[in-house]
C-alpha cells in the first residue's frame, strides 16, 4: 500500500469502525436494562460533548451537521416511542417520516459543503438561517396539508425504478444520491479525516432510515454514531495539525518527539538536510523551494529498511529506524541519497497555460527546464556513550555538518572520517 493511500484509509479507518459498531449493535435482540437506558440518552449526550467540542473550536460547519442529524432523530424518536407504546403509528408519522427523509440528506449535504468564513457570527446566523427556514417551511407544510403533501411525497415518479428493493419514498434516493456523489468529489479533491466522515456518515443515515420502525433502537444507536464520526473527523484533523507537517504530509517535530521516547535500546537517527536550499529558494522563488521540499519528503517517506521519515524543520529532516544497527541502514540512506539526486525537477515556465492538460504536455517538451538538487545525511546509532535519543541525534546532527563539509550529497556516520563518506563518484568533485 502506497503511502497516499494509507492516509486516505486512515481518513476512513475511524468512521469506519463506528458505523461497523452502530450496525452490529442495531441487530443485538436482546438487550439489558443498561444498554436500553443507555441508548435513549446517548444520542443528547453526544450532542452535548460533540457540540460543544466543536463550539470551543469554532468548527460551525460540524456543530450544525450534529444538529441536523439531532433534530431528525428528534423527529423521528417522538414517533417511535409512541409506535412502541401504543403498537400503531401516529396519525402524521408518515408525512413526518417522509420529511426527514427527503430533508436529512439535502440539509447534511448542505452543511457537509457549507465552507466556514471568517466572521463566525455572520455565518453562524447565516446557517442557522437556513436551519430555520427549512424547518418552519416543511413544519407549515406538515400542519397545513397533511395529506396532500403525503400524496405528493410518496408518488412513484419512476415506474420503471419502483420495485420491492424502494423502502423510502421515491425522492430521497435521488437527494441521497446526490449528496453522495458531491460528497465523495469533495473528499476527491480535498481529502480531509472530516470529509471521509461526512461521507461515511451519510451512508449510516441512509442505512438507517428504512430500518427505524423494525429494528429497536436503530435511530438511536446510528444517530449517535454519525455524530461521533464528525466529533472523531475533528478530533483526527485537530491531531494532524499538531502531529503532522502540512507543506510535506510528514509527521513533524511533536510526533518526532513522541517517538523518541519510545524506540527502547537499539535505534539509528538520521539528519537529511537539503543542499544549497536557500540559494536554490532565492533563485528560484519559494514556490519552488516548496516543491522541493515535497519531492525530498515524498522520497523519504519511501525509504526502505523500516525508516520513518519526519520534517524536523526548514530544509532539515530526521528519518528513525528502530531496532535496527548503523550498517544495516547505511545502504537505505544511500539509496534515497541517490534517489534524490538522480531526480530532475520540472520548472513551470511564468507564462505557464492555465489548463493542466496543456501544461503537463509543455512540461514533457524540450522547452521545459528542469533542476536537480541533493542532500546531505547525518547518521549516527545509540551508543553506550549516547544512552539517549536527544544525544543521539546531537551526534546525527554533528555528522550531517560533517557531511556538509565533506562537499554535500553524501551519507556521513557518526565518527566517520570525510575519506569514510559514501557519495556518488560523480559528486567526489
Amino acid at each position: 500500500m502506497s503511502r497516499v493511500s494509507a492516509v486516505r484509509f486512515s481518513h476512513f479507518l475511524p468512521s469506519l469502525l463506528l458505523l461497523l459498531a452502530g450496525l452490529s449493535a442495531a441487530y443485538v435482540k436482546d438487550l439489558n436494562v443498561f444498554f436500553t437506558s443507555l441508548f435513549n440518552v446517548l444520542p443528547t449526550l453526544v450532542l452535548l460533548l460533540g457540540g460543544s467540542y466543536c463550539a470551543v473550536y469554532r468548527r460551525q460547519r460540524e456543530l450544525f451537521l450534529m444538529i441536523t442529524v439531532y433534530v431528525a432523530y428528534f423527529l423521528l424518536d417522538t414517533q417511535t416511542d409512541f409506535y412502541r407504546d401504543n403498537g400503531r403509528v401516529r396519525e402524521d408519522a408518515a408525512v413526518v417520516f417522509h420529511l426527514c427523509c427527503l430533508l436529512l440528506p439535502l440539509l447534511f449535504s448542505i452543511y457537509a459543503l457549507w465552507q466556514e468564513k471568517t466572521h463566525l457570527f455572520r455565518d453562524f446566523v447565516a446557517r442557522g438561517a437556513v436551519l430555520l427556514a427549512i424547518g418552519s417551511v416543511a413544519l407549515a407544510l406538515e400542519q397545513s396539508y397533511p395529506q396532500a403533501l403525503l400524496n405528493w411525497l410518496a408518488q412513484i415518479r419512476w415506474p420503471a425504478l419502483h420495485g420491492n428493493w424502494m423502502s423510502l419514498i421515491q425522492l430521497s434516493y435521488p437527494m441521497f444520491l446526490i449528496g453522495f456523489l458531491t460528497l465523495a468529489a469533495q473528499y476527491w479533491y480535498q481529502p480531509r479525516p472530516l470529509h471521509a466522515a461526512q461521507l461515511v456518515g451519510g451512508l449510516g443515515l441512509f442505512w438507517m432510515l428504512p430500518q427505524t420502525f423494525i429494528l429497536p433502537f436503530t435511530l438511536n444507536i446510528m444517530c449517535s454514531q454519525v455524530m461521533l464520526m464528525i466529533a472523531a473527523g475533528v478530533a483526527h484533523e485537530a491531531y494532524q495539525m499538531a502531529f503532522r507537517d502540512e507543506l510535506t504530509g510528514l509527521p513533524g517535530r511533536r510526533a518526532l518527539n513522541e517517538r523518541m521516547q519510545r524506540l527502547g535500546r537499539n535505534y539509528v537517527l538520521a539528519m537529511t538536510d537539503v543542499d544549497h536550499f536557500k540559494r536554490f529558494n532565492d533563485t528560484h522563488g519559494h514556490d519552488v523551494g516548496d516543491q522541493v521540499l515535497r519531492l525530498v519528503a515524498s522520497k523519504l517517506s519511501r525509504v526502505s529498511g523500516g525508516g520513518r521519515a519526519y520534517r524536523y524543520g526548514g530544509e532539515e529532516f530526521a528519518v528513525v529506524f528502530a531496532g535496527k544497527s548503523l550498517d544495516e541502514c547505511m545502504p537505505h540512506l544511500e539509496e534515497i541519497r541517490e534517489i534524490v539526486a538522480n531526480y530532475d525537477i520540472k520548472l513551470r515556465n511564468s507564462d505557464r497555460p492555465q489548463d493542466d492538460s496543456q501544461g503537463r504536455q509543455r512540461r514533457a517538451g524540450s522547452g521545459a527546464s528542469s533542476v536537480s538538487v541533493t542532500v546531505s545525511i547525518g547518521v549516527a546509532e545509540r551508543q553506550a556513550e549516547q544512552r539517549t535519543p536527544e544525544e543521539v541525534l546531537k551526534s546525527a546532527d554533528q555528522a550531517l555538518y560533517a557531511a556538509k563539509g565533506a562537499g554535500r550529497n553524501c551519507v556521513i556516520a557518526a565518527g566517520q572520517t570525510r575519506r569514510g563518506a559514501v557519495r556518488m563518484e560523480s559528486a567526489a568533485g
